[in-house]
């Protein structure tokens, strides 16, 4: 798991090899901006720091980079940006690799270099003896999307990187409000550190005072509004949307897509599905997943079917300027005001 080799890295254990490919492209970087921070000091990044971008440049001329010995430093720290020869995808790179060097490199690799592949590629090609040897010779690290108890865990060692703690709830709430997008998490745990001061705690009531929510995160607090049948809270959350100039439509076709999670969410538990399987199945994260669960419990399956029909109602209106695209989601709240 990525935050095990981010503790390897901390403790300034390395491996001579590294290999980081995912969709979760802050994994990834902040994977190389540890190591960097642990593996060189600050003198030391001028003349044994190199990154090379293996779609534009030979793979021999990067290694010959990471076998030249260091200078005025212990170590050298090679980033290989695009080993797209570890996938099986097509790449329009013209340039040709002589991964006969690279065999012979992992064979022995010099002790006193670093080197890192890195790629935001979904897979690599577990069949290639390269992709195997690189498996057996350093460290691979899937960055994948973190599940809940990853994501917890991850938000409680970002505090401490700030030197401060976070409480449980205020982590659960956190998730709640900010979402699970890791770069804004970073900003708002980074954010409530300065605010709580070193040493301190970050407390549940900091978060709801100070964490900003993004345009899902506050359809969500909507939606919710919904569900507990407070229709006028719902109402001024809409309109302090429109004061924030957020779009209509946007706001549709979001609010939509929540009420289209939810509805799924019944249907695949009421199959037997578990919250990691229905995750799996229609690919959002699994945080997202228990929200809804939660969520659908408070909707008989009449009430549901009622206002996914109101909502395809009000996509048809939208889309043929048949009402004032404001007023759409306005007629909509009415009536669920008026009674699903």
């Amino acid at each position: 798991m990525v935050l095990d080799v981010w503790k390897q890295i901390k403790k300034k254990q390395f491996s001579p090899v590294y290999v980081l490919y995912g969709t979760e492209s802050f994994l990834i970087n902040e994977t190389k901006h540890l190591l960097m921070k642990y593996a060189l000091n600050e003198e030391e990044m001028e003349f044994n720091f190199a990154t090379y971008d293996l779609e534009e440049t030979p793979i021999e001329v990067a290694l010959e980079d990471a076998e030249t010995f260091p200078f005025m430093g212990e170590r050298r720290l090679i980033l290989m940006n695009n080993p797209y020869f570890l996938t099986a995808e097509k790449s329009k790179a013209k340039t040709e690799h002589n991964l006969k060097k690279l065999e012979s490199y992992l064979q022995e690799p010099a002790p006193y270099s670093i080197i890192v592949f890195a790629g935001s590629y979904e897979k690599l090609d577990e069949r290639k003896k390269l992709t195997k040897e690189l498996k057996r010779k350093g460290i691979v690290v899937e960055a994948k999307k973190l599940n809940e108890q990853e994501l917890k865990l991850w938000v409680k060692e970002r505090a401490a990187l700030n030197r401060v703690s976070i409480d449980e709830e205020a982590v659960e709430q956190m998730l709640t409000l900010a979402g699970t997008n890791l770069f804004m998490l970073t900003t708002e745990i980074d954010k409530l550190a300065l605010y709580a001061t070193e040493g301190n705690t970050i407390t549940v009531a900091m978060v709801h005072e100070l964490v900003s929510r993004s345009l899902e995160q506050n359809i969500f607090v909507l939606v919710d509004n919904i569900v507990q049948r407070k229709i006028d809270a719902a109402f001024r959350i809409y309109y302090d949307l429109l004061k924030q100039n957020e779009e209509p439509i946007k706001i549709l076709s979001i609010l939509s897509g929540q009420f289209r999670l939810i509805y799924q969410v019944k249907e695949l538990a009421r199959k037997g599905y578990g919250q990691q399987q229905i995750a799996g199945s229609i690919k959002v994260h699994p945080f997202r997943v228990k929200l809804a669960a939660g969520q659908a419990k408070l909707f008989k399956d009449e009430e549901l079917t009622k206002i996914m029909q109101l909502l395809a109602e009000a996509d048809y209106q939208s889309k043929t300027g048949a009402m004032n695209k404001e007023l759409i989601i306005e007629m909509f709240l009415f009536r669920l005001q008026g009674g699903i």
